[in-house]
């Protein structure tokens, strides 16, 4: 596994970034760029699960499962990765998930004169390491354009 980061700057404060990319609404959009479906059950507030989701070819709910480890509104979030979902079960032992277990999903907003950057540090597998350096600096461009 290797820490991967990506880095944006947005023309907005800190707060309209950081509700644009954790609102309900606008998450979907700016993550739609890694899977058309995606969306998120749960709650980012410290010490809560959440549910990070897509809906497969085959109609079956997909994603992973954290614990958000801290939320600084407007500066930094954290996200551990417990488990997997598959369908309707929550996956957090065996070969399935073996691997992103403890994986981290880290968002820094740093605002100066009223512009955001926004860092985002993620553990990938070493078999998604090349889809998420061509897709996650699209999934910010996206960002960036509903934030803006």
């Amino acid at each position: 596994m290797e820490r991967q980061q990506f880095k944006i700057e947005i023309n907005a404060p800190a707060a309209k970034v950081y509700n644009t990319m954790l609102g309900e609404e606008t998450y979907k959009k700016w993550t739609a760029v890694f899977m058309p479906s995606s969306y998120y059950e749960g709650s980012w507030e410290k010490g809560q699960k959440i549910l990070f989701i897509a809906v497969g070819k085959d109609g079956k709910r997909e994603g992973m499962m954290g614990v958000i480890e801290e939320n600084i509104p407007d500066k930094y979030v954290s996200i551990k990765y417990t488990g997997i979902v598959d369908g309707d079960k929550e996956i957090t032992e065996g070969s399935l998930v073996g691997d992103w277990i403890g994986a981290y999903e880290i968002y820094s907003f740093e605002e100066q004169d009223g512009k955001t950057t926004l860092i985002i540090d993620v553990d990938v597998l070493d078999e998604y390491k090349e889809y998420f350096e061509k897709t996650y600096p699209k999934a910010l461009e996206k960002l960036k354009e509903i934030s803006e």
